[in-house]
């Protein structure tokens, strides 16, 4: 069931909500929900990594093979 509310929304705001939704064919009130939705709506926990496993300088450690090619390997 909807809950009806009453926010006061600066002039010049209004007028560009309200020129977007005429553009778009969509209602201001539409338009609002589907911004709220958009900033509120919590994305869903997942388990793909977001970071680097492990912080580091990235700088290149002592035995890493700097002159070797990698198809050297594969294809000898």
């Amino acid at each position: 069931m909807p809950v009806r509310t009453t926010v006061d929304i600066p002039e010049a705001l209004h007028d560009v909500l309200r020129q977007r939704a005429q553009r778009s064919g969509s209602s201001v009130r539409s338009l609002i929900i589907r911004a709220l939705e958009q900033a509120y709506n919590q994305p869903k926990e997942s388990n793909y990594v977001t970071a680097p496993p492990v912080q580091g300088s990235g700088k290149l450690g002592a035995t890493f093979p700097k002159d070797e090619n990698p198809h050297d390997l594969v294809f000898s």
